[in-house]
């Protein structure tokens, strides 16, 4: 499996003025659809397009940031037809979806992370943070 593409097609962010209660972050993925793809330059192989949302919610209705777009992915033709046969009950083995989620999280964290200091929202996952035990550490160069 290779992947080929990675495109947004729809970014939404909303914010409201203020905060009324205690802030909960929650963020979900999920893929909307899969398809196939044609491509004249791939003969042996197919390619399919896995469509997703990315969202993180900030609770109670303060803010939301949405992602939508698209994954290509080069497969061998009879992997390709065994997914597009597993999806029609909306299923997809953890074979082929760990590597898409995961690439589909790391594009659209980063991006999140843009859009959060932009629009001066709290990172919705834990930034690395230095301790008064790691200023006390010594570090050569």
């Amino acid at each position: 499996m290779k992947i080929i593409g990675f495109n947004f097609k729809k970014i939404n962010i909303e914010k409201k003025d203020k905060l009324k209660s205690k802030l909960e972050i929650k963020s979900n993925i999920k893929v909307n659809s899969i398809s196939e793809e044609k491509l004249d330059i791939v003969k042996d192989q197919s390619a399919l397009k896995f469509e997703f949302e990315f969202s993180v919610d900030y609770s109670p209705d303060f803010a939301k940031i949405n992602l939508e777009g698209f994954i290509l992915v080069l497969l061998e033709k009879d992997v390709s037809k065994e997914i597009l046969k597993k999806w029609k009950t909306k299923k997809i083995s953890n074979d082929i979806r760990i590597p898409i989620f995961n690439t589909i999280l790391t594009k659209c964290n980063l991006r999140a992370l843009q859009f959060e200091d932009e629009f001066v929202l709290p990172p919705h996952i834990p930034m690395p943070k230095l301790s008064s035990e790691d200023s006390q550490k010594t570090y050569t160069g």
